[in-house]
């Protein structure tokens, strides 16, 4: 497993911006997903994007997109999510996540991760 340590997020108002980051315990410049989910109370863990590393193929869920950004920076070894004209429906804990694999259709699946962050709650208010 790999550990990984999350930062960023905290309190914005909509149409605000913020950005998530997250670092692994080791390199994962190549040939790993790595996502980040985000969960309420109220629904399960959600995709929200994820990216391949080795050739930076990016997903992204529909509700998200063009709002929101995923990358990963090889030199910092640091995963990003940057978040653009938040709404309150995106209020939620937001987890990174990796997996020494493809992404494909199986990004969406948090079953398919292995290693997680520990998370790091976003709230957007009205």
């Amino acid at each position: 497993q790999v550990q990984l340590v999350q930062s960023g997020g905290g309190s914005v108002q909509a149409g605000g911006s913020l950005r998530l980051s997250c670092v692994p315990s080791v390199d994962t410049s190549s040939r790993y997903c790595m996502a980040w989910f985000r969960q309420t109370s109220e629904k399960e863990r959600e995709g929200v994007a994820a990216i391949y590393t080795s050739i930076k193929t990016t997903y992204y869920g529909d509700s998200v997109k063009g709002r929101f950004t995923i990358s990963h920076d090889n030199a910092k070894k640091t995963l990003y999510l940057q978040m653009n004209n938040l709404k309150p429906e995106d209020t939620g804990v937001y987890y990174c996540a990796a997996s020494y694999s493809g992404c494909g259709r199986v990004w969406l699946k948090a079953g398919e991760y292995d290693s997680w962050g520990e998370g790091t709650l976003v709230t957007v208010s009205a």
